[in-house]
């Protein structure tokens, strides 16, 4: 009020100007606020703010432009008269005429933005924000809310050539060895289904207006199918069930470098080739994780597991953890958008060493007429053990090439 008083009072000096003061700004009814008080309180927008008191001023000119003499004719008003008021903006006018925007970036995280990338798209696709914050829904910016369907693992169709397949699966449990051999190839198809959903959020982080935390439900499927094998009715060999639960909670803990820490996490999972003996496979397990990055040219997540143990006679796999391992590490960068580079190593964290690493090239696809296009042309190299759950003790070197749809 006071800086509107020294406005008008700069214009009172002028012989040919007449005083004014919006109408609005005169009343002291605290249910009425003035114009100006509206587009000074609207501090979570800037871009509605500046846009507010730009349709302020012009309404300000406008009538004061009404109610101005020219400089050659002007003349003091009659004694008596009173001064003409300018008439103010109504608060249902600027209201509608203010710009209806998505709230903008959230800057409290800045580490997640990444400046000039934006796609327009909102949540969970907006591409202001970094792969971690959006694949997580870990910012109020990047919410999808819940019972939404997403992609987990890529979805992906490949062709894979292996140094040899398992004909016969073995345990170390008497009766879950396979009596004969089956003439399998070594080349075959791979099929992964991959998808989840948030069923809840919010849980520790209710007080926090930029954070969110969830907690997911999750389910994968991997199939190794013979399609090669006609001799065989092109069976599928394989398929692997994996149900799990998912926790996330997001930080911004700086670590070294400009990375950082973007949430850590608590998972159960199963897992099961669904199959009955002597074939039957399969393990629970309990992990933490935790991911970190660099915008969004590196990530680093990882998980380190514990299995639930089982009696001997139920156990279809002992000894699994000393093969497939004990943690996973994962670290991806981006050189730029359209490319993906991965590797992930898995270790038994015993002297024995044994676990595996995959490589993997992502090359997205269809972006000269979708730039946001989720199609991918996945090259993979796998070597080590575990590479399907029937082959939890086979160590096995395969190639795969194909197509996958990613969702982040």
């Amino acid at each position: 009020m006071a800086g509107l008083t020294s406005l008008a009072g700069l214009a009172c000096g002028s012989a040919w100007l007449v005083c004014a003061t919006p109408a609005a700004a005169q009343t002291s009814s605290s249910a009425t606020q003035a114009p100006w008080e509206i587009c000074t309180n609207m501090t979570s927008d800037n871009t509605a703010r500046l846009a507010c008191f730009d349709l302020w001023a012009k309404e300000q000119q406008k009538a004061a432009a009404a109610v101005t003499l020219p400089r050659a004719t002007a003349a003091a008003p009659a004694p008596g008269t009173p001064a003409p008021v300018v008439p103010a903006v109504s608060a249902a006018a600027l209201a509608s005429a203010t710009p209806k925007e998505t709230p903008p970036v959230d800057t409290a995280l800045p580490a997640t933005r990444i400046i000039g990338a934006g796609s327009g798209l909102t949540g969970c696709r907006n591409m202001d924000y970094s792969d971690l914050s959006r694949f997580w829904e870990l910012e109020s910016s990047t919410d999808c809310g819940v019972y939404g369907i997403r992609g987990f693992r890529p979805l992906n169709v490949s062709l894979s050539m292996a140094d040899g397949v398992n004909t016969q699966p073995t345990s170390e449990t008497p009766d879950r060895n396979a009596t004969t051999a089956t003439d399998y190839q070594r080349a075959e198809a791979r099929i992964q289904l991959s998808v989840r959903t948030k069923m809840a959020q919010s849980i520790f982080t209710s007080d926090d207006a930029a954070k969110r935390d969830s907690l997911w439900f999750a389910y994968s499927q991997q199939s190794n199918w013979q399609v090669f094998n006609s001799e065989l009715s092109r069976p599928f060999r394989t398929t692997d069930h994996e149900p799990e639960a998912i926790y996330v909670y997001p930080t911004t803990l700086d670590l070294f470098g400009s990375m950082k820490l973007r949430y850590t996490g608590l998972g159960l999972v199963h897992q099961s080739n669904g199959q009955s003996k002597p074939l039957s496979r399969s393990w629970n397990r309990a992990y933490i994780m935790a991911g970190m990055e660099n915008s969004s040219r590196v990530r680093i997540t990882g998980r380190y597991w514990h299995r639930f143990s089982e009696s001997p006679e139920d156990d279809d796999n002992p000894g699994i953890s000393d093969y497939i391992g004990r943690a996973e590490l994962s670290a991806f960068w981006n050189p730029n958008r359209d490319n993906t580079l991965g590797v992930t190593l898995r270790h038994s964290l015993r002297s024995d060493a044994r676990g595996s690493f995959r490589l993997e090239w992502l090359k997205a696809l269809g972006t000269g007429t979708n730039p946001d296009s989720a199609l991918r042309l996945h090259t993979q190299f796998f070597s080590g053990y575990g590479d399907s759950l029937i082959d939890y003790n086979k160590r096995r070197n395969v190639f795969l090439i194909g197509l996958s749809l990613v969702d982040f």
